[in-house]
């Protein structure tokens, strides 16, 4: 089923921010059969991904390459970019990208939470987000790594209304992030076990069909294998490093019910 709108409050987009789009295009059209169509000039050669003719994800160019991180953004959807932007800064976040019209598509921030991790806002005018998820090569999940966990609760739950339920993973704490009833991602708190480099971030989980072959041909493209793959309730996970080290997950998601 086609998406064309999604509630306010909900991770609606994802796109990959590169020193090298056009390698970044090659690999993931190959690792998850997509069609990336570049924008043109006009659009700062912004990528469009497409699955089946369906907007899925987007790449596009660092504003100077080598400054800023290789990574995916998760946007959440708003009736009101600017409002949302507001929201971010009184509650303790910080604004990267002031709010932007993005030609007749939307009107866009990027920001990042009180613990570090970025995040963007979408307010949708004639494009509302990824138009198909939860299928393979389209984004399933959307997960917070925090250090402050309690601190990014109260965050999310003041800007975007989001609710926590904490939940055990395995022995570890896992706090799924719900709204109005449905669950739209999770956060999981970064503890001794993680390297002392890795940053608060948001991490989107893409479907494919058979994890273990997903992440052989993440790493025949020139990929890494970060963790797993392991087996959890909702399916078989990975997360993967692209060539250039940005950093995704791919899951296999069993059956509902």
């Amino acid at each position: 089923m086609e998406i064309t709108s999604y509630p306010p409050g909900t991770p609606c987009w994802v796109d990959l921010t590169t020193a090298d789009p056009g390698s970044a295009s090659e690999f993931y059209a190959e690792l998850f059969g997509w069609t990336v169509h570049d924008s043109g000039p006009d659009a700062g050669n912004y990528r469009i991904c497409q699955r089946n003719g369906k907007p899925i994800a987007g790449i596009g160019p660092q504003d100077e390459p080598g400054h800023g991180p290789t990574s995916w953004t998760t946007y959440v959807s708003t009736v009101d970019a600017d409002a949302a932007a507001d929201a971010i800064q009184r509650n303790g976040g910080r604004v990267h990208l002031n709010p932007m019209d993005v030609f007749d598509a939307g009107r866009m921030a990027v920001c990042s939470d009180p613990t570090g991790a970025v995040v963007a806002v979408w307010q949708p005018n004639q494009h509302p987000g990824s138009t198909v998820v939860n299928e393979p090569g389209t984004p399933c999940w959307h997960e917070l790594a925090t250090r402050e966990p309690d601190r990014a609760t109260e965050f999310y739950r003041a800007v975007f209304g989001w609710e926590v339920a904490p939940q055990a993973v395995d022995g570890t704490e896992y706090r799924l992030l719900r709204l109005g009833g449905h669950e739209i991602g999770g956060m999981i708190g970064i503890d001794e076990n993680w390297p002392a480099e890795v940053p608060a971030h948001w991490l989107v989980y893409f479907a494919v069909p058979d994890t273990d072959r997903a992440i052989g041909d993440a790493t025949r493209l020139g990929g890494t294998v970060l963790v797993g793959p392991v087996d959890i309730e909702p399916g078989r996970f990975a997360v993967v490093q692209d060539p250039s080290g940005a950093a995704f997950g791919v899951i296999h998601l069993n059956p509902a019910g």
